[in-house]
């Protein structure tokens, strides 16, 4: 009896240590990676890390990918606060901020965005500079406050064409999302999650490796994927998307994204166009460039820019194209001169 009750007590003890271990990583990650930026009360019990650089006007606001935090901008950011003022921040949900109780369309996020600038003092006008569903959101802030916006920038925004309800194929593959982010909360409370991302992005790979074998071909697809795109990014922050992956908070943040996703489609698919605001947009040249009518019910004055080098994270790809870009809307926006088409 002794040796069973042993047995059995060994699972438990193995997750007690696993938790324990997560908490202290976590308390350890924010403590070394999130000093440099500040979290800003937005209401509701909602705080989000924000991380402002440089100075003057116009104010140059970024907006991250569907699961993407601060850090995808860390080095357009870093060059554009050069030339003037920017600020980069996560989404309720993702990265160091907390979660929100709203469903992530960009309708919420744009009026939770707009509460962090007025709370955090961040005076208008503002260049919008958004990447895939961020483009979504910085359309949505346009129309909802036309009177801040000086100027949007739209990184291979998302197309709702391509996906639910519009594209009903597409459905299995949000499932899919859904159940993996599902299942990894479990495994990020207990440790398991900080293990494989610290070995993918801190160490030899071989536990990640390990739990990719496990999950079979998707699993090893999946990692390649990811691996491929972070280490597009610079070398420094690593350490910080590993620390963003190891948190629970941050599959469920996922989760409610990816799950939102056929109700954001529903809210941007007929939105209408935004008026009297230059829109700068880059389309990869691994992807189909917009039709003249798509371009028209984005915008009334949109210039579309092909980066001949990218697939969609074009700011990884082709980082001087848009560093290039937000700068001459910078100027546009100074000068008061037209968008030049290319």
């Amino acid at each position: 009896m002794r040796y069973l009750l042993l047995l059995l007590a060994i699972p438990f003890a193995i997750a007690a240590v696993g938790y324990v271990y997560q908490l202290w990583g976590n308390r350890r990650d924010r403590e070394r990676f999130a000093a440099e930026g500040r979290w800003v009360e937005i209401g509701d019990g909602c705080s989000h890390y924000l991380l402002e650089k440089g100075a003057g006007g116009p104010s140059v606001i970024f907006e991250a990918g569907i699961a993407a935090t601060n850090l995808n901008w860390c080095h357009i950011q870093e060059e554009i606060s050069r030339h003037t003022f920017t600020a980069s921040y996560d989404r309720g949900g993702l990265g160091w901020s907390s979660p929100t109780r709203t469903a992530r369309t960009p309708g919420n996020i744009a009026v939770e965005l707009h509460a962090l600038l007025q709370t955090a003092d961040i005076k208008p006008p503002f260049i919008l500079v958004g990447h895939s569903f961020g483009g979504l959101v910085m359309r949505r802030f346009a129309l909802l406050y036309p009177e801040m916006v000086a100027g949007i920038i739209l990184v291979d925004p998302m197309r709702c064409e391509e996906w639910p309800p519009l594209a009903p194929a597409k459905q299995a593959a949000l499932d899919r999302g859904v159940k993996l982010s599902s299942f990894a909360i479990p495994i990020a409370r207990f440790g398991l999650a900080r293990l494989a991302v610290t070995s993918l992005l801190c160490r030899s790979g071989r536990i990640s490796g390990f739990f990719a074998d496990a999950a079979g071909d998707g699993g090893r697809h999946v990692l390649n994927r990811i691996t491929s795109e972070v280490k597009k990014m610079p070398r420094q922050v690593w350490p910080v998307v590993a620390a963003h992956w190891s948190r629970p908070g941050y599959y469920d943040g996922m989760r409610r994204h990816v799950q939102a996703v056929p109700d954001t489609v529903r809210e941007m698919h007929n939105a209408p166009p935004i008026e009297g605001i230059p829109v700068l947009l880059l389309t990869p040249g691994q992807s189909s460039p917009l039709s003249a009518e798509q371009l028209c019910a984005i915008g009334d004055n949109v210039v579309q820019v092909i980066a001949e080098e990218s697939a969609h994270w074009i700011h990884l790809d082709e980082p001087e194209l848009v560093i290039q870009s937000i700068r001459e809307m910078v100027e546009i926006v100074r000068t008061g001169a037209a968008v030049a088409t290319a």
